[in-house]
Formats: C-alpha cells, structure tokens, sequence
C-alpha cells in the first residue's frame, strides 16, 4: 500500500517533468506549443462563454422562481404511484437538478446529505445519482456550442433517457443494496 501511495504521489510531477523533457528531446518547440495551445485554449473559452453565461442564468431563473419545487411536487404523485416512499421525495429536485447544472445539483445533494445524513437512504441515493447521471444541458450548451453543433436533438433525448435510466437504476441498486 505504501508504495501505491509514493507512485501516486510522484505521477503528477513526474509527468510534468517528463513531458517537456521529452518533447525538447525530439526537437519539438515546447514553449511555442504551449503558448499556441494556451491561445487555442482562451479562443474555446471566448467562444463558449455566451452559451455558458445563457444556461447559467436560465438554470438560476429556474431554481429562484421556484419551478423546480413546483416541478418536484407535481412529480410526487408519480413517484408515490411506483411505490416509493414520502422520503423520496426529497430526492426529487436533485433528480431534476442533475441534467441541468453539475454545481447545482451538488449544491442539492450536499443539503440532502447534510438533512438525513451521509449513510441514510436518501443520503446514499443522493451520492449514487450524482455518480449515475450527467449533466446533458451542460454537455449540450458548452461543449456542443464550442464546437458550433447546432442540431443536438437526438442527442438530447438520448442524454435525458440515459438521466432517467440512471434515476431508476440508482434507486434499485440503493433500494436492493442497502
């Protein structure tokens, strides 16, 4: 175990030591290459930044004017309806949360986890669907726009049925597992 522990220590400076050094090796102009891959960098970021900025601010509309908690208690009914129980409803926000901000949904399991407590159910499903599911609206706004995809539909309704997928597989395996 100890010397898993030095290896993972030392990984991260030695590759950054040993990159370079290879790179000057083979002739490769190293800092002229991270210089044009920092610009590149900064261009992505320049190019992204409206479609960031309009997610973020609708993702903060959403969850101020309360329409994620009148969302969550209108799927209640639902849920109550598969037989799961009145606690459950807690997690609903987070499973709203999810496909629509990284951030937000954590800031959502963190208030689960602090309400019920880490080895709860609800803690343990909060913990299960934040590492079961994506953030597709993220995914689709930021990466597809940097890239300037415009027709993402089908991958929409895929990353949305993957959400759901991975709602309904998080509670089985915390409902069977604990």
């Amino acid at each position: 175990m100890k010397v898993i522990a030095e290896i993972s220590r030392w990984a991260i400076p030695l590759l950054l030591l040993l990159i370079p050094v290879i790179a000057y090796l083979r002739k490769v102009p190293v800092y002229e290459s991270f210089v044009a891959g920092a610009e590149e960098g900064f261009n992505t970021g320049v190019r992204i930044l409206p479609f960031l900025i309009g997610m973020l601010v609708s993702i903060r509309i959403f969850v101020d004017s309360g329409a994620l908690n009148i969302l969550a208690h209108w799927l209640q009914p639902l849920f109550a309806f598969l037989g799961l129980d009145s606690n459950f409803a807690a997690i609903i926000p987070l499973a709203i949360m999810r496909p629509l901000s990284g951030s937000g949904a954590l800031g959502v399991a963190t208030q689960l986890i602090n309400q019920y407590g880490p080895d709860s159910y609800i803690g343990r499903l909060a913990s299960t669907l934040q590492g079961s599911t994506d953030t597709t609206f993220f995914v689709l706004t930021v990466y597809f726009g940097s890239v300037g995809i415009k027709k993402y539909r089908y991958a929409l309704k895929l990353g949305l049925l993957a959400d759901f997928i991975g709602l309904i597989v998080s509670i089985w395996i915390v409902t069977k597992t604990f």
